[in-house]
């Protein structure tokens, strides 16, 4: 007998330069609501994944790192927050979704979304101002702070804020990430602001390993032959390369104690990410905008589940901003050595300014908060059907 498909409510939006699918813990299948092989089978196949062909055309997927992502919200268990928020990011080609870190784009969206959902307490909302939505991050347990626009007691999506990376103008969104080191206060993870690590077929090179935001392997583009004003297409084609971002990845993992061998990398395909970093420069976006050396403090190119990302992962950018602010790092080299409290940074598609001030107690190296302008809105909202047959064997649904 031919079964009905599950109907699932869900809301597809835009955070930063990512898109995914969002749905209130409530809403989801029962055996859903808790982690597990339902879940992931669930969530797969909402995205259009494993997809051979790599194109996610039965799914929700766009076929990216940037839109190949879902998360669930629900009304916060803690007492000072508003919303708990859990992150899967979903392989495009594998039976796979990587629990193991946050998406910092896709966290603008979650307080705009909790607002839609009714997860805010109404009197928090003002009529017309800013209401923050205080997010407890699960993956990472971490606090986030996304400073909604409100205009006539609803959620303000359009203005004058151009996000590189995105076409269309929208309201700006401030995210703050507070203390986004490590759980264990180590943001550091080996002790080293510059580690070296040793490569079949690279060689020696040094890395700086940092866990603020998301762990992020760094590396001096130069050391690997690049410009550092590389776009998609210069890293995307060429199958050498991304082996070798992937190798770099991988020892940084095992370096970081993310790992206990080299293997598991592949299963760990979230975190960390890596990325390289080099010197200002002229150099021309996608968009084919010219940027002037002196616009940006440096320049970075960042890999996201084994391709070059077409801007910069918000996770990301709060490692960029934290590194940069801390003498001793590859970033704070390459940014020119300066004290700052924020950075300013070139990527793919354009620049992006971060605010992060690190402090150091007795050589131990924290950041209280890092901040961010973003942007959000729903594309659309309904429900996402699901075919029966993704069901795991053994459950009822």
């Amino acid at each position: 007998m031919t079964r009905k498909p599950l109907n699932i409510p869900a809301t597809y939006m835009r955070g930063g330069t990512s898109k995914g699918v969002i749905f209130s813990l409530r809403d989801l299948p029962t055996e859903a609501q808790t982690p597990g092989e339902y879940r992931d089978a669930l969530f797969l196949r909402v995205i259009g994944s494993p997809d051979p062909y790599s194109k996610q055309i039965d799914g929700m997927g766009g076929a990216t790192s940037s839109t190949s992502k879902t998360a669930i919200v629900s009304k916060s268990e803690r007492p000072d927050h508003d919303v708990d928020y859990l992150f899967g990011q979903v392989s495009i080609d594998k039976p796979f979704v990587d629990w193991s870190g946050n998406c910092g784009n896709l966290s603008a969206a979650i307080g705009p979304f909790a607002i839609h959902a009714g997860l805010v307490n109404t009197e928090k909302i003002p009529e017309n101002g800013i209401v923050e939505v205080k997010v407890w991050q699960q993956n990472i347990s971490k606090t986030i702070v996304v400073h909604v626009p409100i205009s006539n007691g609803v959620v303000q999506e359009s203005g004058d804020f151009f996000l590189d990376g995105v076409a269309f103008p929208s309201a700006e969104i401030q995210v703050d990430f507070v203390q986004p080191g490590a759980s264990d206060g180590a943001m550091f993870p080996t002790g080293n602001l510059i580690d070296s690590i040793n490569i079949d077929g690279i060689g020696e090179l040094e890395v700086t390993l940092i866990d603020a935001g998301i762990p992020t392997v760094f590396v001096d583009a130069a050391a690997i032959g690049y410009q550092g004003t590389e776009l998609q297409e210069a890293i995307n084609g060429d199958s050498a390369a991304l082996e070798q971002f992937e190798l770099i990845r991988a020892h940084g993992a095992l370096k970081m104690g993310l790992i206990s061998e080299l293997g598991q990398a592949k299963e760990r395909q979230h975190t960390p990410k890596v990325a390289f970093v080099s010197q200002p420069k002229r150099h021309t976006t996608s968009s084919g905008k010219v940027v002037e050396a002196h616009e940006v403090d440096i320049l970075v190119r960042a890999l996201s589940m084994g391709k070059l990302h077409h801007a910069m992962m918000g996770t990301a950018a709060v490692s960029i901003a934290a590194a940069a602010s801390v003498p001793g790092t590859l970033v704070h080299r390459a940014a020119g050595e300066k004290a700052r409290s924020s950075i300013t940074f070139g990527h793919p598609s354009g620049t992006l300014k971060v605010g992060a001030k690190a402090i150091s107690n007795q050589g131990s190296w924290t950041v209280e908060k890092a901040s961010m302008s973003r942007s959000a809105r729903v594309i659309m909202e309904g429900c996402v059907r699901v075919p029966f047959d993704c069901v795991p064997l053994g459950f009822s649904n």
